[in-house]
This record gives C-alpha cells, structure tokens and sequence, in this order.
C-alpha cells in the first residue's frame, strides 16, 4: 500500500522486493502490473524487467517473481555495467547478465516471446540471446534490435527474422502467434514467417551479450529499460498492446523514446 492507496498485490510484491518506495516509480510499476493483465499478456510472460530504481539491487528483479533466487530468473549481472534512473548499459567488452531461463525448459520453438526495450542507437551487439554453438548456429534463440548488419531481428532455434533498420531504439518484440513467428518494432509488425518445430538451446539466456554454450560474447553497449520472456505465443492485437503498455510505463518514468 503506497499513501493509503492499495496497489496490485503482484506490483507491491516486486515494490516490497526491491525495497523502492519512490511514489513515481510505484505508480508506473503499478499501471503497467494492472495494464498487462488487462490486456492478456501477463499469464504469458515468465520473466519482466523493469530496471526501475538505478541500482544493481533493484535492477535484478523478476516483476513476475520478484524472489531473490535463480529458480525466480533474477538477474546476476557481470562486467562493468552502468546502472542509473533509465535502466542498464554495457560496455560492449565484458558485460552481461545471466537470466537463468533456460529456452529449451521453459519454452519452445511454437511458444515463446521475447522482448527488449533500448534508450539508444547503436549498431552490434546481442540483446538477448542464448545459443548451443554460436560460431555453427546451433540452436540459437535471440532477439537484437540492431545487429552489426544494421537489421532488427528475432531466430527461433534457427529460423531467423532480419529486416534492415537505421535505429536500434524502441521496443523489439519477437513472438509466436497461432500460425506465424513474428517480428514487431515498436508495436508494427515488421517480418512475419511460418516456420516448423525446432529446438532451442539448453543454455541460459544472457541480457547484453550472448550466451554460447556457456561462454559470453557478442557484447552490446546499449541501454535496456524493459526486458520479458514468455513461454506462451502471443497474438498480433497483444503484441501491439504490450508495446503501447511498456510506452505508457517508460513515459511515466519520463524515459521514452
């Protein structure tokens, strides 16, 4: 409860984790708890980063489950991360954070979501990606908003979706519907492509670098606000309802871009 007013129990559970009481992050928090829900999307979704609180401590935590565990996905984070008001930077040389959501457990290729939240345009570097044997392309599971080839995309134990974009900025969605796996940037579909069953890596996902086979690399420098995954397909109308939910919440904290 903030000033008397009750907050969604699942808000005020990460709130209470994080130790935050700062009454602008505790409404935005709040909505977006509220809005996710409305909208669908929050059952299927295992893992929300907020970044809210600019400090590694609060940085860490799992919105959906806000326990200080590996089991509840709460991040460790390693190298010289910047950690402020608007979120998480790397440096591109040795940073990243260890999910501890394993792909090829917690979802597969005809079910799962990913989705990355970047303050700033860079070019290279991986968002959020995990892979068996990155230099053969085993198995790789990633979404990048702008790749060392200037393009967003999204691969799904192989089956990769590029399209050229100048600005790695935005909100960047890769998801399952019930036909199509599909790309969408800032709430537009971008790519959209049937694809066949596949396997996704038994490596734990890393935010800012890849993780392949157990070692990182492919660092990025960018600066995350918003992080999820979810082992449940999405559809087109919640896609672009998630996009206009995490706009709303960045807005708020007076970070959007």
């Amino acid at each position: 409860m903030a000033g008397g007013i009750s907050l969604d129990p699942d808000a005020q559970a990460f709130l209470n984790a994080a130790g935050i009481t700062d009454a602008t992050i505790t409404t935005a928090i709040d909505t977006l708890v509220i809005q996710l829900k409305a909208i669908g999307v929050w059952t299927k979704l295992k893992a929300i980063y907020p970044f809210v609180g600019g400090t590694a401590t609060t940085h860490k935590f799992n919105l959906k489950n806000p326990a200080d565990t590996n089991a509840a996905f709460r991040l460790v984070f390693s190298g010289g991360w910047t950690h402020s008001a608007n979120g998480i930077q790397g440096n591109g040389a040795n940073t990243f954070a260890n999910t501890f959501y394993v792909p090829n457990t917690e979802c597969d290729s005809q079910n799962n979501s990913l989705a990355i939240y970047v303050r700033n345009n860079l070019l290279g570097g991986y968002d959020i990606s995990a892979s068996t044997d990155f230099a053969a392309n085993v198995n790789p599971y990633a979404v990048v908003s702008r790749s060392g080839g200037g393009s967003v995309f999204y691969v799904n134990g192989s089956y990769n979706q590029s399209v050229p974009t100048p600005d790695s900025s935005g909100f960047s969605n890769g998801f399952i519907d019930a036909t199509n796996q599909r790309l969408f940037k800032n709430g537009v579909q971008v790519s959209s492509v049937s694809i066949p069953v596949a396997t996704l890596p038994s490596f734990s996902l890393y935010l800012g670098a890849n993780n392949g086979g157990g070692a990182a690399g492919l660092y990025a420098s960018k600066q995350f606000a918003f992080a999820s995954m979810g082992g449940t397909k999405l559809t087109t109308t919640e896609a672009a309802n998630y996009y206009t939910a995490v706009q709303a919440f960045q807005t708020t904290l007076g970070r959007q871009v």
